[in-house]
């Protein structure tokens, strides 16, 4: 029993995303802490797709604010270079650091929760949160009123949302494409 924040096919959907914003990408970096997060897993789902975009991984494991500050500045030394930030507490914790560091390096950024695009981060594609807690509760209920949790499901997200940032794409010099701008649940300016 329980309830999947995502599904495998999400790294896919970031990198995509990436490309279609700066097409010029080749490099994506995924940063996260490997302690906090399942990285591999990460790691391991974005290689297919990542090989049909032209787009080589690049792992960036962190812990510290001074292990992202390092690592970014040396990711951003090569041209065409972009960044996927999965679900991760520790990218929570660093947030406004890893905005601020994105935007200093121009590096075009999608992030695994909503709140750091509407702190300025470039764009977003997450899980509906109040959706998955809608889940969890009828989860908890179907408990409460009798059934082993052995016997419920594991559910998966039904339901994402893309937030995108419009100051965060002109800073970057990046045009968001109609396309993507119309599929997105939120457009922040």
């Amino acid at each position: 029993m329980g309830v999947l924040l995502y599904e495998e096919g999400i790294a896919g959907k970031w990198l995509a995303m990436l490309k279609e914003v700066a097409p010029k990408i080749t490099r994506v970096a995924i940063v996260a802490n490997p302690k906090t997060t399942p990285f591999d897993y990460f790691l391991q789902t974005a290689k297919g797709p990542a090989a049909s975009l032209a787009i080589d991984i690049v792992p960036m494991p962190v812990e510290t604010a001074a292990d992202i500050e390092r690592s970014l500045q040396a990711f951003a030394g090569k041209p065409n270079g972009g960044l996927v930030l999965p679900p991760d507490s520790t990218n929570i914790l660093h947030r406004d650091v890893l905005i601020a560091l994105a935007a200093k390096h121009g590096l075009p950024s999608v992030y695994g929760y909503r709140s750091f695009t509407e702190a300025g981060g470039l764009m977003s594609y997450s899980t509906d949160v109040p959706q998955q807690n809608r889940l969890v509760a009828s989860l908890i209920d179907r408990i409460l009123r009798g059934t082993a949790p052995a016997d419920l499901p594991v559910e998966t997200p039904t339901k994402y949302e893309t937030a995108i940032n419009i100051t965060a794409a002109k800073a970057l010099g990046l045009e968001i494409p109609s396309v993507l701008l119309a599929r997105a649940d939120d457009v922040i300016e």
